[in-house]
């Protein structure tokens, strides 16, 4: 059991991928086309989420034996951030159906909230 020592381990990650929604809300509510600096902005304060994210992750997966469940979560949340970062490059490419891409988009956050805290919370010995 890891405990309450993991909740520390992420207030960097989590306080980056709040600017990142905030970013992503803005440039949202600003409509297409997305302005590029903002849209810039987003894209790297995301890439910065997830490599904070990771290297806790690592880190944390060293030092527990997760279960299955735990890697299963880890795996739905990896995908989501795939999907985040292809629907978004999609979107401001104009490529293929923008509802079904912003769809998508969101679809991939709502589960990425859920599977992230999810995962902390099994890693960090919860039932």
């Amino acid at each position: 059991m890891i405990g309450m020592n993991m909740l520390p381990r992420f207030v960097v990650p989590g306080a980056i991928f709040v600017l990142t929604v905030a970013f992503g809300f803005w440039l949202s509510r600003l409509g297409r086309p997305y302005n590029g600096l903002l849209f810039n902005v987003h894209k790297l304060i995301a890439l910065a989420a997830v490599v904070f994210t990771s290297v806790q992750f690592v880190g944390i997966l060293k030092s527990a034996d997760p279960s299955a469940f735990s890697i299963a979560l880890l795996a739905l949340a990896v995908l989501c951030v795939v999907g985040l970062f292809v629907s978004g490059a999609r979107m401001s490419a104009d490529r293929l159906n923008y509802t079904l891409l912003r769809t998508i988009h969101r679809v991939a956050l709502v589960v990425l909230v859920i599977a992230l805290p999810a995962t902390v919370f099994r890693l960090g010995g919860g039932p």
